[in-house]
């Protein structure tokens, strides 16, 4: 199985340490589910994957490019690699919803303002948000700014797709529906997706492979079946809410 993303002994450190000793394999062209409890370093993982945060030792691979010490042009490449979402959505309120999808395609290449615009709206048909170029973010639903962000993220068809809470704040059924075109994104572009939802449930139904994060350690990788039988009890308990007995 090919891996696209490496870490290896990956700590990360402010006023105290955040992850420490993180070992991790993430396989190409599949849907990696990152959970754990809150403050257990998930977040600070996915950035330090973006390479948006620098760890205090390790390497951080992506696509066989070593992440870790890269100078800024060479990071500025690397995170054409790379799309990511926000958990606050990180839309910005000044710009319409064409506007705020186009920003990632005007930043890193040099496109004809037709294609831009070509792009932008095979984006929005994808999200089910066609014609929304105009809407402004501030009169968008939940769900409706999660799926901008998602077009946002995806509109540079990056082979690494990286998603923070993409549920949060929102009901069971537009979770699932968010969860649902997460997957339809995924299996379309053959993409790379890593994932964090404190909706373990809702994750877990598209997710290929899982990873439980403990403390700032990884304590589990592996299939989504193998979370839902293991014995390991902080994992059993996480997915399941039971200390006791197979899953």
């Amino acid at each position: 199985m090919m891996s696209l993303i490496e870490l290896n002994d990956v700590n990360v450190t402010f006023a105290t340490e955040v992850l420490r000793s993180v070992k991790l394999s993430i396989p190409a062209r599949g849907i990696y589910a990152l959970i754990g409890p809150a403050a257990s370093g998930k977040s600070v993982l996915l950035r330090v994957i973006a390479g948006l945060i620098a760890p205090r030792k390790g390497r951080v691979m992506l696509g066989g490019d070593e992440v870790t010490g890269a100078d800024e042009l060479k990071l500025a490449t690397l995170r054409r690699k790379v799309g990511m979402l926000f958990q606050n959505y990180a839309l910005f309120d000044h710009m319409s919803v064409g506007e705020n999808i186009a920003f990632p395609l005007k930043r890193l290449f040099d496109l004809p303002a037709e294609e831009i615009r070509t792009r932008v709206a095979e984006r929005l048909e994808r999200v089910a948000l066609p014609g929304f170029e105009q809407r402004m973010p501030a009169g968008l639903s939940g769900g409706q700014k999660k799926r901008v962000g998602i077009a946002r993220a995806s509109v540079t068809k990056p082979p690494v797709l990286l998603y923070d809470e993409p549920t949060a704040g929102l009901d069971p059924v537009t979770s699932q529906k968010i969860y649902d075109l997460i997957r339809d994104e995924q299996r379309a572009e053959a993409s790379t997706v890593v994932a964090i939802s404190s909706d373990v449930r809702g994750l877990l139904t598209i997710a290929d492979r899982v990873g439980m994060v403990h403390n700032g350690e990884i304590i589990f990788d592996g299939t989504v079946a193998e979370a839902r039988a293991t014995s390991h009890p902080a994992v059993r308990q996480f997915i399941d809410g039971r200390t006791e007995g197979p899953l």
